[in-house]
């Protein structure tokens, strides 16, 4: 099971103020437990603000759920290149990447360099991959407001595989346990944070339909907004074989 970055559900719960008082663990149990689409398909703007300047980019994102718990993803720039990412999902394990170049050629993002940024972006690979639950330890570190909602904040450590960062914080709405913020630490740094903005209910699932990912020092950010968006839809499962990069 896992915490989306790019789609998280909703669950609609009986008490929001629970009787006694939860672990981060526990907190990220009940985010982890919401529904999620067997598949997925939308139309993504990418907008980088860098120096002054905004970079376009468009995207397709492709995603389906596979046997293990295991979920597969296919990004695939429609301007200004061709430019393609595979991720395979795993549990107890690292996430396998692979990136296809406008010359057809493909490479393999090992995970030491997962933390360099995606087309120019601020996002890096690692932010493109699934956060098993399983693989981080969890302490609640208390309450506190983001994106105007009520929120238990969670610090999360990585045990298993590859470790980008040193720590996350997951900004969890206390309402419905919807993830809104999540901070970024590097090198003992708050180095940037991701938020989620104009989240509707589609089909069941709450969805945001702008995301931002701001470096801490203010001095540059990379928005996703959602153009289009159909979930649960038949995607051929051959689609996301490495082989179809090419």
């Amino acid at each position: 099971m896992r915490v989306k970055i790019l789609f998280a559900c909703l669950l609609v719960l009986t008490m929001c103020h629970p009787l006694y008082a939860m672990t981060g663990r526990e907190i990220m149990e009940k985010s982890d437990a919401l529904a999620q689409p067997d598949t997925a398909k939308s139309k993504i703007l990418m907008l980088i603000h860098k120096g002054g300047s905004v970079q376009e980019k468009e995207f397709i994102l492709q995603m389906k759920k596979f046997e293990n718990d295991e979920d597969k993803a296919l990004i695939a720039f429609i301007r200004p290149t061709q430019i393609k990412l595979l991720t395979h999902s795993h549990k107890g394990r690292d996430d396998d990447q692979w990136l296809a170049l406008s010359s057809g050629k493909v490479k393999r993002i090992v995970s030491s360099g997962r933390d360099k940024p995606f087309v120019n972006s601020h996002f890096y690979y690692e932010d493109l991959t699934s956060i098993d639950i399983d693989d981080y330890a969890y302490k609640l570190l208390g309450e506190e407001k983001a994106v105007d909602a009520d929120c238990y904040k969670v610090e999360g450590v990585k045990q298993v595989g590859e470790k980008v960062y040193d720590k996350v914080a997951f900004y969890v709405r206390k309402s419905d346990y919807f993830v809104v913020r999540v901070d970024f630490y590097k090198k003992g740094k708050f180095l940037k944070f991701l938020e989620n903005y104009k989240i509707k209910e589609i089909d069941g699932i709450l969805t945001p339909y702008k995301l931002k990912m701001e470096l801490a020092n203010g001095k540059g950010k990379t928005e996703l907004i959602l153009k289009g968006l159909k979930y649960n839809v038949d995607i051929d499962s051959a689609k996301f074989r490495k082989e179809a990069l090419r």
